[in-house]
């Protein structure tokens, strides 16, 4: 710990300084242009294609993705990089399926489409869901380990201390300027994130003489520079990288709010759709800027016996003064841009989808103050419960895979929902609670934690990722049987998938590197080509 701190030198801190500067800067001028509900919350459907791409890929990278992903590379392989580059498939589903559907239909929160698609009830149900672990889990989570990561550069800072800051300073900011506030930061912590985690990628590869094989020579695992490891391998095992992957993703990329609403912010379908592509392949650079890191510090810094003190240890012993502080400024800056999204995601769900009725729509000016308020109360909340988190022990990871549970039935009620007009309300509403509970009694079944309060061994020692796969054709069969005998309602065009209205706009007339579907088949390639080469 005090290595790390002796090399945080005055002119780090400098850096640091000048880059929160630019961020109150940013806020101030984005409050003072901020009038609405729509401005607050959809940036008044004014964002473009490249603003939306960065500031998909910054509010995903948080300081824990920094810190998991380089010290997993490091004690056990890129194989978890996955999630990160797989990323582009259901980023390529909701480029060409979904936001065509959302942005035609003009809603404002991902549970208003499953509103005009099936019922009131679904929306609130998915909404609350939402919400809850959004701030439980992600902006908590996001304080919480941002906290100790600040620790480690500054040992004197206690983890509340941390969490005070760092939720006072995101929170003020999306406050006052909501989703546009948090998308400009967002433009600017995903400059910096990449170029501070690039030119550290660069000094160590150019370390180890740009060679892979002095990696391979250094690691003893065979697996190390592998995504698809073998079945019995508790990291992911190749099932779940070919099908649970991806469906985890969809949740993210395609469901939720803190990532949905840059793309329904957009001022045009072509910006959405370019947007998405782009966010997905952003998503392929932590494999090479991040993850890789983490695999050559097993070669060049051997000695360190905990994985997430890799990062830190790092930047601060193979950086120059100056550029420590540029890829620190980079790790709180995911930390921010996790923090500041969350709360305006879950400010934007309780306004538009439980304050807000169709009986009795509020004002431009009501909408505003009433989502003003709610991210100031999100950011307490967050700010009190993520210093408890340390003392949640297990419960902790069990909160995280419980994402595997939530995902499935929202996979089809989206996916079915959107490309047939089979589905009924009844069959939308119970095939969430039958997933849901499904899939709840098969997580504590097979966790070692919870059978272990009753005395018993697990019995259903399935890995998550598997799971989720397994979990999602139930959902599947159980949502078509209730279906089958259920009466659905009538449905407007604008809700299901339409193949030539979702392309008019972004493909027809434009010059060949403006087609979406070229672009698709890029991002594509560009994911069978790291599965090719690192298989």
């Amino acid at each position: 710990m005090d290595r790390i701190q002796e090399q945080i030198t005055t002119l780090d801190l400098s850096v640091i300084a000048a880059y929160f500067g630019l961020i109150i800067l940013i806020g101030i001028y984005v409050s003072r242009r901020t009038k609405t509900g729509d401005d607050l919350f959809l940036a008044g459907r004014t964002l473009g294609w490249g603003a939306i791409g960065f500031s998909l890929f910054a509010s995903n990278i948080s300081s824990s993705t920094l810190i998991g992903l380089t010290g997993s590379a490091y004690t056990t392989g890129i194989a978890p990089s996955a999630y990160e580059w797989l990323a582009g498939v259901p980023l390529l589903i909701m480029a060409f399926i979904f936001a065509p559907i959302f942005l035609k239909s003009k809603i404002t929160t991902t549970p208003e489409y499953l509103d005009k698609r099936y019922s009131r009830r679904v929306r609130l149900y998915f909404s609350g869901l939402t919400i809850f672990f959004t701030i439980v889990v992600d902006c908590a989570g996001g304080l919480y380990a941002g906290g100790l990561v600040l620790n480690t550069f500054f040992p004197g800072l206690q983890l509340w201390q941390s969490a005070v800051a760092i939720g006072l300073f995101a929170g003020l900011y999306t406050a006052a300027g909501g989703l546009k506030a948090v998308v400009f930061t967002d433009v600017l912590q995903a400059v910096v994130l990449i170029g501070g985690s690039a030119i550290l990628a660069y000094v160590m590869f150019a370390e180890l003489d740009f060679s892979f094989q002095a990696i391979r020579d250094a690691v003893e695992n065979e697996n190390h520079l592998s995504m698809v490891l073998p079945l019995e391998n508790e990291t992911l095992p190749w099932p779940g990288l070919f099908f649970g992957v991806a469906l985890l993703g969809f949740w993210y990329w395609v469901t939720n709010q803190y990532i949905v609403q840059r793309v329904l912010g957009a001022k045009s379908l072509p910006d959405a759709q370019w947007g998405a592509i782009l966010g997905g392949m952003l998503k392929i650079l932590p494999l090479f800027i991040m993850v890789f890191p983490g695999a050559m510090a097993a070669a060049l810094l051997p000695d360190i016996e905990q994985a997430d003190r890799v990062f830190p240890i790092m930047i601060t012993e193979l950086l120059p003064a100056g550029l420590t502080g540029l890829v620190l400024a980079g790790l709180i800056a995911a930390i921010m841009s996790s923090v500041d999204s969350t709360l305006n995601s879950s400010s934007t769900l309780v306004v538009t989808d439980f304050i807000t009725k169709p009986e009795k729509e509020l004002d431009p000016d009501t909408q505003r103050s009433y989502g003003t308020v709610a991210t100031l109360v999100f950011m307490v909340l967050a700010i009190a419960w993520a210093p408890l988190i340390q003392f949640a022990g297990g419960l902790w990871d069990y909160l995280q895979q419980m994402f595997s549970v939530l995902v499935p039935p929202l996979v089809v009620l989206f996916m079915m929902g959107a490309l047939s007009r089979f589905g009924t309300e009844k069959a939308g509403f119970w095939t969430l609670i039958f997933g849901h509970s499904i899939g709840a009694i098969l997580f504590c079944l097979g966790n070692a934690g919870v059978m272990g309060l009753f005395g018993m061994d697990p019995v259903w020692p399935i890995h998550f990722t598997i799971n989720v796969a397994i979990m999602t054709v139930a959902s599947l069969v159980f949502y078509l049987l209730v279906s089958a005998v259920t009466e659905g309602r009538d449905l407007d065009d604008e809700v299901i998938w339409n193949r030539e209205k979702s392309l008019e706009d972004a493909a027809w007339g434009r010059a060949w590197y403006a087609d979406i579907r070229y672009q698709g088949v890029v991002l594509a390639g560009s994911m069978l080509a790291i599965l090719i080469l690192f298989w």
